[in-house]
């Protein structure tokens, strides 16, 4: 089983990020991996980690969305049949401690780039099931498997794909990302338990301090942050994580 030596200083980090992710619908794994890796914490170990925390705070943004009425099951479904197995199977691949750190790497900077640089688009009407399906199902797919390799629920690129095709408003689509979330990264984490990747020690501090962190982000963003403002200083701390393990 792997070991992880983690400062006690980190939790207020995790925290922030809780907060922050969750005021958008999402659960924070890419930015759990983010501090990690800015804390010189490059290891496969840390993934599972990060999908259990990603359920934590993505389960109690998907009750608060859903409560609220926006979930739609139609738009999830075509994406979880194929992301779920694709999950479980990235969970379970090993990946030596360089080659997750490129991946992680590259997803990291790739996110950052798009919370700094998304745009909203405006939703379309009456989108057919059928087209939905078509593209969904390999979206999934490719979401899946990199959710469960390098330890995220996916969330946060099934976002923009959502907003860019026009299938959902913000809100909803914050709902169908959260429900996507907590279902991957159980997927991916039975993967990782499958092969002996996790650590349970860390999991009770780290729950306790990001499900804090969730709740109150959730009334942020509800009532006192802009989306634009949490998607800059997100984006900005991706960026720079990713360039840290690049260099």
């Amino acid at each position: 089983m792997p070991e992880l030596h983690l400062p006690f200083y980190i939790y207020p980090f995790f925290f922030i990020v809780a907060l922050l992710y969750s005021s958008v619908g999402h659960g924070g794994a890419s930015g759990y991996l983010a501090l990690f890796a800015i804390f010189g914490i490059v290891s496969p170990a840390v993934a599972p980690i990060a999908l259990t925390l990603n359920i934590f705070v993505a389960t109690t943004s998907f009750l608060i969305y859903r409560h609220s009425g926006y979930f739609s099951f139609r738009l999830l479904l075509p994406f979880i049949v194929s992301s779920i197995p694709a999950a479980f199977f990235g969970g379970w691949i090993r990946v030596t401690d360089e080659m997750f750190a490129v991946m992680l790497g590259s997803i990291l900077l790739l996110t950052g780039l798009r919370l700094l640089f998304f745009r909203k688009v405006e939703q379309k009407l009456n989108v057919s099931g059928g087209i939905i399906w078509m593209m969904g199902i390999p979206i999934g797919l490719v979401l899946g498997g990199i959710a469960g390799m390098i330890g995220i629920g996916g969330g946060v690129f099934l976002s923009p794909v959502i907003l860019l095709l026009g299938w959902a408003d913000v809100k909803r689509t914050a709902a169908v990302s959260s429900a996507f979330i907590v279902l991957n990264s159980i997927s991916g984490l039975t993967g990782h338990i499958i092969r002996g990747n996790v650590i349970f020690e860390p999991l009770l501090i780290f729950g306790g301090v990001v499900i804090a962190g969730g709740l109150i982000g959730s009334y942020m963003g509800a009532k006192r942050i802009t989306q634009k403002q949490l998607q800059i200083a997100l984006g900005i701390v991706l960026v720079i994580a990713s360039l840290k393990l690049f260099f």
